[in-house]
């Protein structure tokens, strides 16, 4: 962008012109002085020693003067700018353009015009990057709808197969493309919660919560399943005491649900959880023996879930911290 014009070459003019002119016009008007006698001689001399005085004074006066108006003008350029930047930073929102007088265009006129091009920039890129997203879910939701269809007519193709005269290996192929067909259902609706979970459709409300009490509701919503999969539940819940997080029940809930359904879907084979809720630490733990998170099990792409176990956490200021081994995994929940 072209500089019109310079403060600071201005501000250096007019404080060399206060420095030099008087000198130079004193020595100009010295040298018209006629000295007749001693005493003339004398006098000119002290009247030229208090002008010369004056002189001074009013170079050094005048030099503090205008530097003090100079930088007290620069300061309440400088502090509206702030102000503007300041603000939006506290209502975490996009400032407004700053006024830009365009014949004057000096260094902070510049610096005014850059930061209105970058909010310009800025809002264009939330603007593209809004509707980027807006096409994502909306391709995801669509994805999910129109894939349900084909998977529903494979299912029912095996359904149709499996009660026809077949070798043992065929058999076990349709059991293998079942399970792959529940599988790809399974990661669908994942990827459809997670969608939705992002994008706000799934209200956040959170409420002192007694984590004791919510934890065994779901302990025994989930007991049926663990026992039909012939997994052995280890549980320690304590009755008497408990703790309360800042959290939304449905959302810890659902946390909760998307860590037991991995366990069935990924380290059945284990047959056993421990699921114990620690009060003194304020930690709710949950433990399988299965092949651990490294190793893809039969039922694998629990990823998705985990995403969206990890992002309903951090909305509610808590954290997961997995360890997981070949010996199984362990889960503890706790304060971020």
């Amino acid at each position: 962008m072209k500089q019109n014009r310079s403060l600071f070459h201005r501000f250096l003019k007019v404080h060399f012109l206060f420095i030099f002119l008087p000198p130079i016009l004193l020595i100009f008007i010295s040298a018209f002085f006629g000295v007749s006698d001693i005493h003339e001689n004398n006098v000119n001399t002290l009247h030229l020693f208090y002008v010369t005085v004056l002189l001074f004074v009013f170079i050094i006066v005048a030099f503090v003067v205008l530097s003090w108006l100079f930088f007290l003008k620069l300061q309440k350029r400088l502090a509206s700018l702030q102000e503007v930047m300041s603000s939006s930073a506290i209502t975490n929102s996009f400032p407004k353009p700053i006024s830009v007088q365009a014949d004057r265009m000096d260094e902070i006129d510049q610096l005014g015009s850059s930061f209105n091009w970058m909010i310009q920039q800025l809002e264009g890129s939330r603007k593209q990057a809004y509707e980027e997203e807006l096409l994502r879910h909306r391709l995801i939701a669509n994805l999910s709808h129109d894939l349900r269809t084909p998977l529903t007519i494979m299912r029912g193709h095996v359904t149709r197969l499996n009660k026809e005269p077949i070798s043992v290996e065929g058999q076990h192929s349709l059991t293998e493309i079942n399970h792959t067909i529940t599988r790809v259902g399974d990661l669908m609706d994942d990827l459809l919660s997670y969608t939705l979970l992002t994008s706000g459709k799934h209200p956040f409300e959170p409420v002192s919560t007694d984590i004791g009490r919510l934890v065994r509701a779901a302990v025994a919503a989930w007991y049926p399943v663990f026992e039909e999969h012939g997994i052995q539940l280890d549980v320690d819940l304590p009755a008497d005491e408990t703790f309360y997080w800042e959290a939304d029940p449905k959302w810890m809930t659902r946390v909760l649900d998307n860590l037991f359904q991995n366990i069935v879907r990924h380290a059945a084979e284990g047959k056993y959880a421990h699921i114990a809720v620690d009060v003194k630490r304020e930690l709710v733990i949950i433990a399988d023996r299965g092949p651990g998170l490294n190793k893809s099990s039969h039922g694998g792409g629990a990823g998705i879930g985990l995403s969206t176990c990890d992002y309903m956490l951090n909305k509610m200021n808590l954290n997961a911290d997995f360890t997981s081994n070949e010996d199984g995994t362990n889960v503890a929940i706790g304060r971020a």
